[in-house]
């Protein structure tokens, strides 16, 4: 369990690190993965919820 956390805190730094300079659909890719990575995590199975607030948050992420 301690490697599937650290690697997706990997995964999560680095697909963060090209939101600077990415458009709203691609900042809403990145969200999206990590918001499912991030659900299966802390809720089993919610996967979806997950995805779909991090897509949210990542498309409105250089509107803030």
């Amino acid at each position: 369990m301690q490697k599937k956390i650290s690697f997706l805190a990997a995964a999560a730094i680095l697909g963060l690190a090209g939101c600077n300079s990415g458009s709203d659909l691609e900042r809403a890719l990145i969200g999206g993965a990590i918001g499912c990575a991030a659900g299966e995590i802390y809720q089993d199975g919610e996967c979806i919820t997950g995805a779909a607030i991090g897509a949210t948050a990542g498309a409105l992420a250089n509107d803030i």
